[in-house]
């Protein structure tokens, strides 16, 4: 499956929330790495980190652009909020190995109504 693939892959298990299959999605030994967060590695730890989103958060992602370099894919989205977002997948032999994503942290908790972060 082609890295653009992939993702569009990704987007449609992400908005059913289908927790197990996004985590068949990523190679047995990937990172995902959320900007202001630990990386998290591994499919198991990758699964328990899209179930736990899901319990907290009503979460859609809308494609704005998607792009694909090599074994790479590049997605810009948004939320039916306004909250805009980018993520860069590195994708070899079908499976996400590394995922990187960009958000506003804070934009994202208040518009959920999560609790924020103490300093």
């Amino acid at each position: 499956m082609s890295p653009r693939a992939l993702v569009e892959a990704w987007v449609d298990a992400f908005n059913r929330a289908d927790v197990e299959g996004l985590a068949s999605l990523y190679a047995a030994a990937a990172i995902n790495h959320q900007v202001a967060e630990d990386p998290v590695e591994g499919r198991d730890a990758i699964r328990e980190m899209s179930a736990a989103g899901f319990e907290s958060a009503d979460m859609t992602c809308i494609v704005e652009n998607l792009f694909e370099d090599g074994e790479w894919a590049i997605l810009e989205w948004r939320d039916p909020l306004g909250l805009r977002g980018c993520g860069f997948f590195h994708v070899v032999d079908g499976r996400i190995h590394f995922q990187r994503s960009y958000l506003d942290k804070l934009s994202f908790l208040r518009q959920q109504g999560l609790p924020l972060p103490r300093e």
